[in-house]
């Protein structure tokens, strides 16, 4: 299959990639490097946080939302890159055992009007639990190669 140019995308079109069963052992294993803060490495210790009980960094949620949509379409396009995050939310934990997917939208969509081998697409991307509650959102526009002039419909 070809890869996606900026040409392909389309306003308002909506995926669902992964699912990915998120563990305890990832959890506890992400904090420990990264965000050491008692809610993401013992459950005993998070019981008496604001989370009620341990959950993934938000960090690690993102990272997650990252991989899911990286395997679902950003590497079968024609991606260069991102020039930033418009915004994240994390509006429920992450808890170990669930099994989270990512619903992407395309928000909107414009060519560089500084160079015009590329183009952006905002998308907004929710991380979905089992039930389709949104537990994270991430908003970004992503680079996407464009096609040829001579190959442009």
């Amino acid at each position: 299959m070809p890869k996606l140019h900026w040409e392909d995308f389309e306003t308002g079109t909506v995926g669902v990639y992964g699912p990915r069963l998120v563990t305890r052992e990832e959890i506890v294993a992400f904090a420990a490097e990264f965000d050491p803060q008692p809610m993401h490495l013992d459950e005993a210790a998070a019981s008496a946080t604001l989370l009620g009980g341990l959950a993934a960094s938000g960090w690690h949620s993102c990272c997650l939302l990252m991989r899911i949509i990286a395997d679902g379409f950003i590497n079968e396009s024609h991606s260069m890159g991102a020039p930033g995050v418009d915004e994240v939310r994390w509006l429920k934990p992450l808890r170990p055992g669930t099994r989270v997917r990512v619903r992407a939208t395309v928000l909107d969509k414009r060519a560089s009007n500084s160079r015009p081998e590329l183009g952006f697409v905002r998308g907004l991307f929710e991380m979905l639990d089992e039930q389709g509650e949104v537990l994270t959102t991430l908003e970004s526009s992503l680079m996407v190669k464009r096609r040829p002039p001579e190959a442009r419909p």
